[in-house]
């Protein structure tokens, strides 16, 4: 299988026949509508591959009925479950990703295995996250997501969340998110600026267990950095972020929660090693724990077309998780 390459250097048109002049508009369009083609179709085949894993739970849920006390003529379980990132398990509705002012050059793919540890719902994980830059590193394309989650929560954890998991454990796909980043500014005296848009797909299943939201979500956000020193020697940039979150709910009253979007925190790289700090989160205004706060912490290492990566994201409010992350990164460029 051939990555097509999406840098600047000596940019190619790759349909046969077509001529095309070095670095045209054109060539950079074509080239990155045929990666995307590949890139959709590795992760459909690994979603359709896993969507087979997702466990069904028992139909009978008297049970439940009983517990809950509910009856006939009472609004149905969908209707129980609270759609709150402190109710649902850690990858329902997490803290978007900090965006960090400045938009990467080389077109990246990455694979990685988490764990959320958590004394009432331990989790595990597998996702997937592709990055496709183009026209120059002004825009940027990110497609991410969970393809497979195992989970087993404890018997307080699923009263609390009206969960209709009687066992508790089981394994499910994930949401997966596409979003599109732009650069605004870059190297002015105006810090370097990111726009983005995201959105998060309804992939997710297990809203029985509390996994997922089995609906859409949106964020947008600017982001904002500043690198002070070199990176031979050393390089530090500061960075923040603001922006917009907002996700549907069943409650019939207010179906649509929204929240401010932040995130403060600092990079230090030197050489092929990156340090990274930040402190991030969003505030929902039902108060219904939907106001999660988590601390980042980030270490990569580059290689010659690869990397490696390593994450530690510790909640702080709403989202009772400590999450280990390690990655493998490919960047797919000459």
């Amino acid at each position: 299988m051939q990555f097509l390459p999406l840098s600047e250097k000596n940019l190619i048109c790759s349909q046969p026949g077509l001529e095309c002049r070095r670095k045209t508009r054109h060539c950079i369009f074509t080239d990155m509508i045929q990666s995307m083609k590949l890139y959709l179709f590795i992760f459909s085949f690994l979603l359709a591959s896993i969507h087979g894993l997702a466990q069904p739970i028992t139909a009978d849920n008297t049970w439940w009925n009983e517990l809950h006390g509910w009856e006939e003529g009472d609004p149905g379980w969908r209707n129980w479950i609270i759609i709150s990132p402190g109710y649902l398990g850690p990858n329902a509705l997490p803290v978007p990703h900090v965006q960090k002012g400045e938009l990467r050059k080389s077109t990246e793919l990455e694979f990685a295995i988490s764990n959320h540890f958590h004394p009432g719902d331990p989790t595990e994980d597998l996702s997937g996250y592709i990055y496709i830059p183009f026209a120059g590193s002004k825009i940027a394309l990110e497609l991410y997501g969970v393809a497979f989650e195992h989970y087993h929560f404890s018997e307080e954890i699923r009263n609390e969340r009206f969960a209709r998991n009687k066992e508790g454990k089981g394994t499910t796909i994930g949401d997966f998110y596409f979003s599109t980043l732009i650069q605004v500014f870059k190297d002015k005296k105006f810090p370097n600026t990111v726009f983005r848009f995201a959105t998060k797909t309804s992939s997710g299943s297990q809203l029985e267990s509390a996994r997922y939201t089995d609906d859409h979500a949106l964020f947008l956000d600017l982001s904002f950095s500043k690198n002070i020193g070199h990176q031979t020697t050393g390089q530090i940039k500061p960075f923040g972020l603001i922006g917009f979150y907002t996700w549907q709910t069943n409650d019939e009253n207010n179906l649509q929660n929204d929240a401010l979007l932040y995130a403060l925190g600092t990079d230090y790289s030197k050489g092929n090693w990156l340090f990274s700090t930040s402190w991030s989160g969003y505030s929902g205004y039902k108060n219904q724990r939907d106001q999660p706060m988590q601390l980042n912490f980030d270490i990569r290492k580059d290689f010659q077309g690869k990397a490696l990566r390593l994450q530690y994201l510790h909640g702080l409010r709403h989202w009772d998780y400590k999450t280990v992350r390690v990655s493998f990164i490919w960047k797919l460029t000459r």
